[in-house]
């Protein structure tokens, strides 16, 4: 049975396949990669005004709001997309990985970290192409 996290207070110790795969470590981890990611963002943005950098040189912010998108909605999920792909999860130490035991289990993790993956390019995307379009 999927649970929704919103209904559901899920503990350090819980693996649910394609809903929760990381425990309070990681998704630290997560949020400090998405903190990253919009320092980098803005820095950049910074730099492309007030160097007058040429229209296509926005497009370059992709890469910064990517990281961070995708640090974010890891995060927020308490999925990691990489984990989901290679079939672990993690709810100790950091590093500390355990195999997910079935193929269906695999087969959701997968599922949900190409959901996390498009969603969060889909706002790099969104986020850029505001950037690239706003009078600067």
């Amino acid at each position: 049975m999927k649970m929704n996290s919103k209904t559901h207070k899920l503990s350090t110790t819980d693996y649910i396949p394609g809903t929760c795969n990381i425990g309070k470590g990681e998704i630290r981890q997560r949020q400090i990669v998405a903190l990253i990611g919009l320092v980098l963002s803005i820095f950049a943005l910074v730099t492309i005004v007030t160097t007058n950098a040429p229209r296509g040189a926005r497009l370059g912010i992709f890469i910064p709001l990517a990281v961070a998108s995708i640090g974010w909605v890891q995060s927020r999920r308490k999925f990691c997309l990489a984990y989901g792909f290679m079939g672990t999860f993690n709810f100790g130490k950091l590093g500390q990985l355990s195999r997910v035991a079935d193929s269906a289990s695999k087969a959701a993790d997968r599922k949900t970290a190409l959901g996390i993956l498009f969603q969060a390019l889909s706002y790099a995307v969104l986020l850029t192409a505001i950037i690239y379009l706003l009078p600067l």
